[in-house]
């Protein structure tokens, strides 16, 4: 490892982590994610007990790093990939192909036709084009329908960009069933960080209507892909992992009654709390000598690791060796000479007043979505390094 000052002092309100407790022991010299692999199993057990006889399929874009998928595979956990590279890093943790679905709506074809080679038999589509491609180059494969939802309560709201509206999904289950294929149900995401359980009955309300229409239009089907949407902690209060996933397929079992088949996608909600960033404050100034708010710049930023700040969505949780000192608000940004790499800035932080280059600062809950936004040298700076203990 690398540069920081150890003794990242524990929280008052919680004690500290495995990953907390291995930052202040170790030192690094750039932004490094340390990810507390038995907190994945153990997220990953409270979440399958409350889901009972649904399939985990994690959402390998949250985290892929190789240690986190190999516990997933001895916990028993299935793989939804949105690319070859990750059905390969999949592959390679030891899951078994129909332990896979290429969740992705947009495919290569040339990556449907070897992930069908490899043995993966279940794919995603949300247009006529793409059921052609999958008929082509994976005959007689499984698809699901991915449809469109209205916009949701979710913090990281996933609309517009991928599904089919209402009106195109059975028409697409016919092409399918034309084409040779087996159009076994459909999909959903009711958006990343749906903080309650609740949140998720009027979206389900939408896609029962469909489910209903297809079944008496004669379709016969046996799966029901809820994706993803179980939340983590950034401040705001969620329910326990296994309540939550309880009531969301209590709110299922109520608008579908008995499906064969279902499949949930946790990502965030399977691995963030497990990560913490070991981060570096670089500067802190203010830009006039009346100024409200300090401006406080960290090593790591949006291009580094922290793009879901775009927005000020994800509000991340922050501590420091001074979190005994008196707190002001400051305007939190990255490194990076781009202007839009600012963090948090209609919703100022609270930081220690005394806080100063140099001092150390921990992300918390940056497990999920935080080295796969990592970009690969913008400005020079290195790529979040990634541990896991």
């Amino acid at each position: 490892m690398n540069a920081y000052v150890t003794g990242l002092t524990a929280r008052d309100a919680a004690p500290v982590s495995r990953t907390e407790a291995y930052i202040a022991q170790n030192v690094f010299d750039r932004p490094t994610l340390v990810v507390d692999g038995d907190a994945v199993a153990r997220q990953y057990a409270a979440l399958a007990q409350g889901l009972g006889r649904a399939r985990i399929h994690y959402a390998v874009k949250a985290n892929p790093a190789p240690d986190i998928l190999l516990r997933l595979v001895v916990a028993g956990s299935n793989f939804d990939a949105a690319s070859r590279v990750e059905i390969q890093m999949c592959l390679d943790a030891g899951a078994q192909p129909a332990q896979i679905s290429f969740g992705n709506t947009i495919k290569r074809a040339s990556d449907i036709a070897w992930a069908h080679s490899v043995g993966v038999t279940l794919f995603s589509v949300d247009a006529e084009e793409e059921m052609e491609k999958i008929a082509a180059n994976a005959p007689g494969a499984e698809v699901y329908v991915r449809l469109i939802v209205d916009a949701s309560e979710a913090d990281w709201p996933l609309s517009r960009k991928f599904g089919c509206a209402r009106d195109k999904a059975l028409g697409l289950l016919d092409m399918a069933v034309a084409l040779g294929l087996r159009p076994v149900g459909f999909s959903f995401h009711v958006g990343s960080q749906t903080r309650r359980a609740a949140m998720w009955a009027p979206t389900l309300d939408q896609v029962a209507a469909v489910w209903h229409a297809a079944r008496d239009a004669g379709h016969t089907l046996s799966l029901l892909n809820i994706g993803g949407g179980f939340p983590a902690f950034y401040g705001q209060d969620i329910d326990a992992p296994a309540a939550y996933a309880a009531e969301v397929m209590r709110l299922v079992t109520e608008r579908f009654g008995h499906v064969p088949h279902i499949m949930a996608e946790p990502g965030r909600g399977l691995v963030a709390e497990a990560g913490a960033i070991a981060a570096e404050v670089l500067l802190v100034s203010r830009k006039s000598e009346n100024d409200l708010h300090r401006w406080v710049y960290l090593d790591i930023g949006r291009f580094s690791g922290l793009a879901e700040t775009e927005g000020e969505a994800i509000r991340y949780q922050f501590g420091t060796d001074r979190d005994h000192e008196p707190t002001g608000a400051c305007i939190l940004a990255g490194p990076s000479c781009d202007s839009a790499d600012v963090l948090y800035e209609r919703q100022p932080v609270q930081l220690p007043l005394g806080l100063r280059a140099g001092d150390r600062i921990v992300i918390r809950s940056c497990g999920a979505y935080t080295s796969t936004y990592s970009s690969v040298g913008f400005n020079g700076f290195p790529p979040l390094d990634v541990v896991v203990i």
